[in-house]
């Protein structure tokens, strides 16, 4: 395949590259107009989605007429086995976290949920959000199960979207390692059976100690498995929640420096300015990632405050401009926990920027980089990027910039993976009559 007037982030800004794909890797990327592709027919038409198909001596030859292209994009907190469960067995009337997590227990109780609706749904929601553009999601599976029913349908699932998704499971003990019992057992086992990182909720043990036990016991697994951690750690109202800081210690004095994830983080938005200044270079030294939901903490904190109401999102800015890694997320696409969501990263990207007061240029310029280079970090994808050398996963939005992606919500127009076309669309600019 051979993309054709392409924008990409460069030092060369406004200068139009043509990228050759070989065998499902990006073998070059040249100047538009490179004597190397002279035999290729310039004048080929762009139809209306910006773009324009040829076969040559190339294969594929796609004009894409200045369009924004950007490494596909990554999903890095999802609940992919939640998906389109909302209303069952019942509607979360409080819009609360503390009711979500009773009806998720209620349903499973209950026995609701097969493996093989779980199954459709969880497809179902990959592919939503691959139409937008994301071609690596790390989900969240609860495996506070005895059965590990989801664990196996994931495992499955992993399988049948390679093609167009690849998918990273986290043994993610909902309703917690000792809160729940053999939750802890349960992680390990989830491990062996096919999960690729090590989960953990905190917050929500018994007391403190506990919590403490469960990340010492979720590090302990890491090392045993030679895992990642990913936590959901301090999403909850409260400032003395600060297990972050264990996160910190134990990735530190593990060395486990870059391979710790902290998910949601929302304690943190109401820290204070002195706890923070001691906590932003352990976490600086422990190479902690960070995945912000921005759209669901929105919906879910801050709630049973007096005026003015706190956002309950973590600050953004604060641990980007200290060197942090952050990824924006969507969390859960029609779940108790919220129940909106389609996978749209752009529009996550949109929100996140608006309540870290970020809309400058400094961020609006490169605001891909909260769904493509940061959440590749945490998922520790090496071989990603657009760059000679790398795998072919692309995409091409509706937009030249990523200032224009942001300002228009631009959809995205193709997705490749591994060289090969995951979809096409045409474009969404109306064609003016008057």
């Amino acid at each position: 395949m051979l993309i054709r007037n392409a924008q990409i982030r460069s030092e060369s800004a406004g200068q139009l590259v043509d990228i050759r794909i070989d065998d499902g890797r990006i073998t070059w990327i040249r100047p538009a107009g490179d004597a190397a592709v002279a035999g290729v027919d310039s004048q080929a038409h762009s139809g209306q989605g910006g773009r324009s198909s040829q076969s040559g001596e190339f294969g594929e030859v796609v004009d894409v007429a200045g369009k924004f292209v950007a490494p596909q994009l990554v999903e890095s907190h999802i609940h992919l086995d939640y998906a389109f469960s909302a209303g069952t067995p019942r509607d979360n009337e409080s819009g609360t976290l503390f009711e979500a997590i009773e009806i998720w227990r209620e349903r499973k109780q209950l026995g609701l949920g097969t493996a093989e609706e779980v199954r459709a749904k969880a497809i179902a929601a990959a592919r939503s959000a691959a139409s937008h553009g994301v071609g690596f999601i790390r989900t969240h599976v609860d495996v506070t199960d005895p059965e590990l029913v989801a664990l196996g349908v994931l495992v499955d699932v992993k399988k049948e979207v390679a093609d167009f998704c690849q998918i990273e499971i986290v043994a993610f003990p909902q309703n917690g390692m000792y809160a729940y019992p053999g939750g802890d057992e349960l992680v390990e086992r989830a491990l062996r059976e096919g999960a690729d990182v090590v989960g953990a909720i905190p917050h929500l043990e018994p007391t403190r100690e506990d919590g403490v036990a469960s990340l010492k016991h979720a590090f302990d697994l890491a090392e045993k498995f030679g895992a990642r951690v990913d936590v959901h750690c301090d999403e909850i109202d409260d400032e003395q929640s600060r297990f972050v800081e264990v996160m910190a210690a134990e990735a530190t004095k593990r060395s486990m420096q870059g391979l710790t994830n902290v998910s949601h983080a929302v304690a943190m938005s109401y820290y204070t300015p002195g706890f923070m200044a001691r906590l932003l270079p352990k976490m600086q030294a422990a190479q902690l990632s960070f995945s912000v939901c921005p759209n669901e903490n929105l919906h879910l904190q801050g709630r049973g405050f007096s005026n003015p109401v706190p956002r309950g999102v973590a600050p953004v800015k604060q641990l980007v401009d200290f060197g942090l890694n952050v990824a924006f997320c969507q969390d859960s696409i029609s779940d108790p926990w919220y129940p909106m969501g389609n996978g749209d990263l752009v529009r996550i990207i949109d929100t996140g920027l608006h309540v870290g007061h970020m809309l400058t240029p400094a961020y609006v310029d490169t605001c891909l980089d909260f769904a493509t280079t940061n959440p590749a970090q945490t998922l520790g994808l090496s071989d990603y990027g657009i760059a000679e050398g790398k795998r072919a996963n692309l995409v091409v939005f509706e937009a030249g910039s990523e200032r224009e992606i942001l300002q228009e919500s631009a959809p995205v127009l193709l997705s490749i993976n591994d060289g090969r076309t995951v979809f096409e669309r045409p474009s969404m600019n109306p064609v003016w009559r008057l």
